[in-house]
């Protein structure tokens, strides 16, 4: 473009001639004189205009055109961690288990509960990596079965019972309670997920020798599920600000936080019609309150 302006511009200066000035109309006839530099300037002010018009379209497209790539490499980096933080709780609990059947093995011990756990514990990891492959493509809603929902108390019990390998490994006790029998609209899996968070974040938080406690029930026509640690309370973050995505406070001897559990449970309870809260916090413990719509 800037090509053609400047030869368009040398062409008017070719063909603009001093004589021209001096020639006298005849009767009757008009002439238009026009200054070469007022045209080269002009047509320098418009090739300017024409280049920042063109280099803003070519910028508006090219970011609209990349706009998708950006946004799937964005899901991917997210799929990756979520999928590596859901995924590091079930292997601890699995290599813990493993130690314990070497040992078993060692000292000639019956071996078969620890065998048949540690095969459940592979089969929730399957059902695991199905279910945040069906919420990366947002999809769970159109899969068969996978909104269905499940059983609150045999999952609250299957979760405790699975971390209490993880809790004795410190000397850590949790102490369980399911009250009311209630149905909740989330897939046992997607429940799972939750819960173990929950009550991996409490072990995580609670000093050797500690007790986690977990209740369970419906009230109000909710289901709700709490979690009770014996730590020192939420500190070096604000209260609402823990269940936002790599938000979390200091790290502690127990745990190194990557600020991705929380966040992964308020998903998982607004996308289902509930919530996630802290109830209260002090340095005698933290209360988690999960709360779910109950199912028909």
């Amino acid at each position: 473009m800037l090509g053609i302006i400047g030869l368009f511009a040398l062409f008017i200066l070719d063909q603009s001639r001093p004589t021209e000035l001096l020639e006298r109309p005849k009767a009757g006839e008009t002439k238009i004189y026009v200054d070469a530099n007022e045209v080269v300037i002009a047509l320098v002010v418009l090739g300017v205009l024409a280049v920042a018009v063109v280099g803003t379209a070519s910028w508006v497209i090219s970011r609209r055109a990349v706009a998708p790539l950006g946004s799937a490499l964005r899901m991917q980096r997210a799929f990756v961690a979520d999928a590596s933080h859901e995924l590091r709780t079930p292997l601890t609990v699995l290599d813990t288990r493993l130690q314990v059947l070497s040992r078993k093995l060692e000292r000639d011990e019956a071996y078969d509960d620890t065998l048949a756990a540690a095969r459940r514990d592979t089969r929730i990891m399957i059902d695991l990596v199905t279910d945040l492959l069906l919420v990366a493509e947002a999809s769970a809603k159109d899969v068969p079965g996978a909104d269905a929902g499940c059983d609150l108390r045999p999952t609250v019990l299957s979760a405790v019972h699975d971390l209490q390998v993880l809790a004795a490994e410190r000397g850590l006790t949790i102490v369980v309670s399911v009250g009311n029998e209630a149905r909740v609209g989330l897939s046992e899996t997607s429940l799972r997920r939750a819960l173990v968070v929950l009550i991996d974040n409490a072990l995580g938080h609670s000093p050797d020798g500690g007790t986690v406690t977990v209740t369970a029930g419906v009230d109000r026509g909710r289901a709700v599920v709490r979690v009770r640690d014996d730590g020192p309370g939420i500190a070096g973050i604000e209260v609402d600000q823990i269940f936002e995505r790599f938000a979390h406070g200091p790290t502690t001897r127990q745990r190194r936080g990557f600020g991705i559990g929380l966040s992964l449970v308020r998903d998982l309870a607004v996308r289902h019609g509930g919530r996630v809260v802290v109830e209260s916090t002090s340095e005698s413990g933290t209360v988690m309150r999960l709360e779910l719509p109950v199912g028909r």
